[in-house]
């Protein structure tokens, strides 16, 4: 008998109140990495009504200009009352690029945290070498459903937001306005994905069109172009602004905070989420670079073709160098046994904080291109911890 399940995924375009806050803190990331790579960044982002605030520690030696970052963020994202080239168009939203109330609470990082990251001795402390920012367990996720390596709900998902995206910047959709979620819901048999159920899109729009011209629109003009045809039947549910009216959207609508989207961010439910955020983050937090590490993990496994899906779980101890735990899960499709391929993961890659800076080479200002529409699975935008360039490494260890 065959097993038979739906699973639906999210996402949300980069004008969603809490996917801007994500934006911002990147933005203030990679301007402080472009000056300083060795930076030590920890940003958090608030949004509400035209306020917005960057509260955090950083410790740099780079010269930032907080509050223009956010403005300049803000106005790319496309809360302004023009496009980039200064032609105007309908806009009733009260975030506005131009008129932001800028709130600025940056302190340094705490001497006792840097204590335990820098590579070197202090009192008490276990080792000389680099340890981790903060304890905590990170996993990453891949299986060979699509193309990128990804489920097929959240690859689907942010296929929809990001074209949406495409369309509204483009002006190929000129009502559209930047706040807008997506969902997609697919059947599964024997863990296939087979069929699409169900969409869900719900996006901000200016007062002028109405909602059953948007149905159509959005039906004809991005869902039908972006989904798979196959994966469309007759019985799939369409339910396309399903509360009616849109036009208030965006942080006026609703507040918005920095990680607050963080299955968005990593695999749409799929693969399980340590718990940590990544957005704001340099990469001495694990958090971040440790989740980074063993998606490029996992992704070269599957790509090898060693596991149909692939999870990685690693610990870390704040301050300790080497994981306290690495785990690796194939959910039974797993070509040969298990304790081989984490035998060849410890020979081919290394999971010190360090040393996954250097094999990823993180100490970049490349952060921005990560924020939306998923952190994995970005095979456009050159992220390294996307490449599979380890699968011959792997073969040369398990044959």
């Amino acid at each position: 008998m065959s097993n038979s399940y739906i699973f639906s995924s999210e996402s949300v375009t980069e004008g969603h109140p809490d996917k801007v806050c994500d934006t911002v803190s990147d933005a203030v990331l990679d301007a402080c990495l472009a000056q300083d790579p060795t930076s030590r960044v920890a940003c958090e982002t608030f949004v509400k009504d035209n306020h917005i605030g960057v509260a955090g520690e950083i410790t740099t030696s780079a010269k930032i200009d907080y509050k223009q970052i956010m403005e300049d963020t803000i106005r790319e994202i496309g809360y302004d009352k023009s496009y980039a080239d200064g032609t105007d168009f309908t806009y009733s939203c009260n975030f506005e690029a131009g008129s932001l109330d800028k709130y600025v609470f940056i302190g340094e990082q705490s001497a006792e945290i840097a204590q335990g990251v820098d590579a070197e001795g202090a009192d008490d402390k276990e080792t000389e070498e680099q340890g981790a920012g903060d304890q905590g367990i990170m996993f990453g996720y891949a299986c060979n459903e699509t193309p990128e390596l990804m489920p097929a709900p959240i690859a689907y998902s942010h296929a929809l937001a990001k074209e949406l995206t495409r369309l509204r910047k483009d002006r190929v959709l000129t009502w559209l306005r930047p706040d807008a979620k997506t969902q997609v819901s697919v059947e599964y048999i024997d863990n296939k994905p087979t069929r699409v159920t169900a969409i869900v899109v719900s996006t901000m729009h200016a007062e002028e069109i109405s909602t059953p011209q948007i149905r159509e629109i959005i039906k004809k003009e991005l869902v039908q172009k972006v989904i798979p045809a196959e994966m469309l039947t007759d019985e799939t549910e369409y339910h396309i602004n399903p509360t009616g009216l849109f036009i208030i959207g965006g942080p006026e609508g609703d507040a918005g905070l920095t990680g607050r989207k963080i299955i968005v961010d990593t695999y749409g439910g799929m693969g399980r989420h340590g718990g940590g955020a990544f957005s704001g983050k340099d990469p001495s937090k694990v958090d971040r670079s440790a989740a980074y590490m063993t998606r490029w993990v996992a992704k070269n496994i599957v790509a090898a073709g060693y596991a149909d899906r692939c999870e990685l779980q690693v610990a870390y101890a704040i301050g300790y160098p080497e994981p306290v735990s690495i785990h690796i899960d194939t959910f039974g499709t797993s070509k040969i046994d298990e304790t081989k391929i984490v035998e060849a993961v410890k020979q081919v890659f290394s999971f010190k904080p360090a040393e996954i800076v250097k094999q990823l080479n993180l100490l970049r200002p490349i952060y921005g291109k990560s924020t939306n529409y998923g952190h994995f699975g970005r095979e456009d935008a050159g992220l390294p911890w996307e490449e599979t360039n380890q699968v011959e490494a792997l073969r040369a260890v398990l044959g």
